[in-house]
């Protein structure tokens, strides 16, 4: 199997199918969410809502330079969001979050297997494969905090 579809299918476990590694993923915990679980704050933690919109800012502006586009998303604002007032808008996140994940994993088959030892944007940022391993690892560690968020909530 090329290596591209290899990576391609680990960032599909970990936001829309998996769950060889932690035994669940972003769609498996947020898609039957209600809305005003996903907003709800607990002391000063980040809220499910804001820890999905965090990782699908980082999807989205990674696809934007798969595709050939600058790359726009900085850190200082990848916390920065309106608030979600309703399960309408909490759904239109998702569905955009699930349209843009499939579209990173199969921006990565697309790839030629010797794309991902290429430097991506700046010599600064590492090779493609480096950004895309740190997306599945990030995409996993805030997956963690969101399985916790929610124990605690529905406790």
């Amino acid at each position: 199997m090329k290596s591209t579809v290899e990576i391609a299918n680990r960032f599909r476990e970990i936001i829309l199918n998996g769950t060889w590694v932690a035994n669940t993923n972003y769609k498996d915990q947020l898609e039957n969410l209600d809305w005003e679980i996903a907003v709800k704050p607990i002391q000063n933690l980040n809220t499910i809502a804001v820890l999905a919109q965090h990782i699908h800012y980082y999807v989205k502006g990674i696809n934007q330079v798969f595709k050939g586009g600058t790359l726009d998303i900085k850190d200082k604002f990848s916390f920065d969001f309106p608030p979600i007032q309703s399960q309408e808008e909490w759904n239109v996140f998702l569905d955009k979050f699930w349209k843009d994940a499939e579209e990173f994993a199969f921006l990565i088959e697309q790839m030629p297997n010797d794309k991902l030892d290429e430097g991506f944007v700046d010599e600064k940022y590492g090779s493609y494969r480096r950004n895309i391993d740190a997306m599945i690892e990030h995409s996993y560690y805030h997956l963690g905090q969101i399985v916790l968020l929610k124990k605690l909530l529905n406790h």
